[in-house]
């Protein structure tokens, strides 16, 4: 999310102008993430922006507030397609009940959503909407289908993590696409550019180092907050995978392979200077442990530890305990 936006919504809004929204802003409307969904195409965002005043200046304030404290926010948007549905349809005996009172009214609206579950609306929400609210930023998008005759969508005001894929390994490829699928911003390292080929990571940043090794990788920086899988072809490069990404501080690294090969790894890893306590942070192998053999099941397990890892660094202590016990952990 730009702040530059929300500013000029926010200056529009105070001088009673109808803002300008794109697809580019709130990629939520994009006609690729509506694809197939008959009650949502890009022409909302227009519907979405005729309907704002003076009154949803609180909200667009408060997101930039967020994003100024590094808060865990979201923007969401209520998109209504039949008024009176909406508004008249209530819980069944099987999902819990939330009163007798459908939406609100049977209007759109955008509205503020943090981790503490904080809403800021330019109108009050029934309690069914509340629920809604809440579960349409989390997911980003939970039960966003649930009632007839409205629909949910949102967009966070925090950056993607980005996932580094050490080598264009037929693993990496896959991790790639399932990574980007479940909200990571992914870049592929390799020296071999016919592996780092638009084919095999047509979603992700490629990039592909000279002289025919790994070398070069010393050139590229990642952040600290930035995840980093290493998963060189053959395993070649994995030490040179790892001394960097440790010294670069990356929030997480993990390698694949048996215990055997990491021994060699771990020696070639501290001959390069890194340290006894940089190799500990290496997580080893990769990914959760469920049996996974083939490319793509390897994949699930990697991206599944990475969504993992992710929510304990992005989530308050709090809702970290919650969902700590949840899993019995």
């Amino acid at each position: 999310m730009n702040k530059e936006t929300l500013q000029a919504i926010v200056a529009d809004l105070r001088e009673g102008r109808t803002p300008a929204l794109s697809v580019e802003d709130f990629p939520c409307f994009s006609a690729e993430a509506t694809q197939g969904n008959e009650h949502l195409d890009p022409s909302y965002l227009d519907k979405v922006a005729a309907a704002l005043t003076e009154a949803d200046v609180p909200t667009f304030e408060r997101a930039l507030r967020a994003m100024d404290e590094g808060d865990l926010a979201w923007l969401g948007f209520k998109i209504v397609y039949d008024a009176a549905e909406a508004q008249a349809n209530t819980d069944n005996e099987v999902t819990k009940k939330y009163g007798e009172q459908g939406s609100a009214d049977g209007e759109p609206l955008v509205f503020f959503c943090n981790d503490a579950k904080e809403i800021v609306a330019s109108r009050e929400p029934s309690p069914r909407d509340v629920f809604q609210m809440k579960d349409v930023t989390r997911g980003p998008s939970m039960h966003n289908e649930q009632f007839e005759g409205l629909t949910w969508a949102s967009v966070p005001l925090f950056d993607q993590v980005r996932v580094w894929l050490l080598g264009a390994s037929d693993a990496a490829s896959e991790v790639a696409a399932l990574a980007d699928h479940v909200g990571f911003a992914v870049c592929v390292v390799d020296y071999d550019e016919a592996y780092v080929s638009e084919a095999r990571f047509p979603r992700a940043q490629r990039i592909v180092l000279p002289g025919g090794n790994f070398d070069a990788l010393a050139d590229v920086a990642c952040a600290p907050e930035d995840f980093v899988c290493v998963l060189t072809r053959g395993h070649m490069f994995d030490p040179e995978g790892c001394v960097w990404a440790t010294k670069q501080h990356a929030h997480y690294v993990g390698m694949m392979g048996c215990a055997g090969k990491n021994d060699r790894v771990h020696e070639l890893v501290l001959a390069a200077g890194a340290s006894e306590e940089d190799w500990e942070r290496v997580k080893r192998p990769i990914g959760l442990k469920f049996g996974a053999k083939t490319p793509a099941e390897l994949a699930i397990a990697i991206v599944a530890e990475l969504v993992d890892v992710r929510y304990k660094q992005r989530y308050s202590e709090e809702a970290i305990e919650r969902h700590e016990k949840s899993l019995g952990r």
